[in-house]
């Protein structure tokens, strides 16, 4: 019997633009594979800044997202020990991408899967504070993102 496992992007319709020019994208809106198979996420990426950060998160239903791995375009990222024998990404900054790659997939990998740039968040004693940017980022169909989020703990993030 063939398992089948799906994967939903968020902001896949959608693409989210602050006016300093920075976006992702994600192409795909849903995906479905045979279990043990090996796919790839795509998520293109667009900063006005020089250097970037690109994150992958992976929500179940009902659940806050749990983050996968990080990949910057200077310095190394890194990846959740979960995830580290069957998840991996490599953020080309000449075409703009980081693809997720997952090999042999199991059912528990149906969820939502999220890519992220914070070309925004600043580190200061180990506390990440993204800026908020509210009156200046917008949706394509004009609504207002309201992104203020302080991350406390590693891989944590709350609303404030």
């Amino acid at each position: 019997m063939v398992k089948w496992v799906i994967i939903t992007f968020l902001f896949t319709a959608h693409e989210f633009v602050c006016w300093g020019q920075d976006k992702v994208e994600q192409a795909s809106r849903k995906m479905t594979a045979d279990e043990a198979a090996q796919v790839t996420l795509l998520c293109n990426y667009s900063t006005s800044f020089t250097t970037a950060y690109l994150f992958w998160y992976k929500q179940l239903p009902n659940k806050s997202p749990t983050f996968i791995l990080s990949e910057f375009t200077v310095g190394k990222g890194t990846t959740e020990d979960a995830f580290k024998e069957r998840f991996s990404a490599t953020l080309d900054s000449t075409s703009r991408t980081v693809p997720l790659m997952i090999k042999n997939l199991h059912v528990s990998d149906s969820a939502v899967y999220y890519c992220a740039l914070q070309p925004t968040v600043t580190e200061t004693h180990s506390t990440l504070i993204q800026k908020l940017r509210e009156t200046h980022c917008r949706g394509l169909n004009n609504q207002t993102l309201f992104c203020a989020q302080i991350c406390t703990e590693p891989n944590s993030v709350k609303k404030i």
